[in-house]
């Protein structure tokens, strides 16, 4: 099943993963996102931890736009590994994947990656905002990260990600796939 959790093979507290958000709403999302959640473990020293696979709602996308299939994955970086270097490989990842440079604001995209959070730091810069700076309004991402890290405190927030997710209103629309 798509949507089974992989623990990794040696436990790592949630704080110190590095946590990526995948969507995909054009072309054969689904497969997509699984693609790229193989590819994302070439990135991690263990298993990935992964979500389910999610249908959401658009979010601030042009009228029109299709749903996307989310998910979340949960990996121990690599030694060395840096926050820039991990977006860097997952910018890389969207274009090998045929993500083209973008031509309007969240327009409908094979793969989007998002890097959330990595472990407990904290980056401001034009390139990288660490955590995500609307990770914790963000339905398509806190429903699938509760599965693989419920009780992670994302820096600079002082709920869990669960009750960040049970506060949340129910304005995006979020339904497991199977």
């Amino acid at each position: 099943m798509a949507g089974k959790l992989m623990p990794p093979a040696i436990f790592h507290p949630p704080s110190s993963l590095a946590i990526i958000a995948l969507g995909s709403n054009l072309g054969d999302s689904r497969r997509l996102i699984l693609e790229a959640m193989t590819r994302l473990q070439e990135f991690s020293e263990e298993r990935i931890l992964k979500s389910s696979l999610w249908e959401t709602t658009p979010v601030n996308c042009p009228p029109g736009s299709p749903k996307f299939v989310n998910a979340v994955a949960g990996l121990v970086p690599r030694k060395g590994e840096t926050p820039k270097s991990l977006l860097k490989k997952l910018r890389e990842l969207e274009k090998e994947f045929g993500r083209a440079p973008k031509k309007n604001l969240n327009e409908p995209r094979p793969l989007d990656l998002d890097l959330i959070a990595f472990g407990r730091e904290t980056r401001h810069t034009q390139q990288l905002t660490l955590p995500h700076p609307r990770a914790h309004l963000r339905r398509f991402v806190l429903q699938p990260l509760s599965e693989i890290a419920p009780d992670l405190i994302l820096p600079g927030q002082t709920k869990s990600v669960a009750q960040l997710l049970a506060q949340l209103p129910a304005t995006e629309s979020v339904e497991r796939l199977d």
